[in-house]
């Protein structure tokens, strides 16, 4: 089953996460990973979601979306990008149709 990495960055320092946003395609795709969303104008429809730069990854397997955000050639990046935005993460299984 597929699974998404889910991601809505606010930047605070762009200087700063300009070498997170130049660097992380390389590791999402050693991990397998490919972007389906990234950072696209938003339109919004109904409601206020709140989303600034909003990023869907998309993973083979749960376990393959795990093993790249806690992935030790991750952890430096995350810990820039998280330095530099106010975010949140979620990782959202795949539908499988029955």
């Amino acid at each position: 089953m597929k699974a998404y990495l889910v991601a809505n960055i606010t930047v605070t320092d762009p200087e700063r996460y300009a070498p997170y946003r130049a660097q992380v395609p390389a590791v999402i795709a050693r991990h397998g990973g490919r972007f389906l969303v990234r950072a696209g104008k938003v339109h919004p429809m109904a409601g206020d979601f709140g989303l600034d730069r909003f990023v869907i990854i998309e993973f083979d397997s749960l376990e393959a979306a795990h093993a790249f955000y806690g992935s030790a050639d991750y952890a430096p990046l995350l810990k820039l990008r998280l330095e530099t935005t106010r975010s949140q993460d979620v990782i959202v299984e795949g539908y499988v149709p029955a």
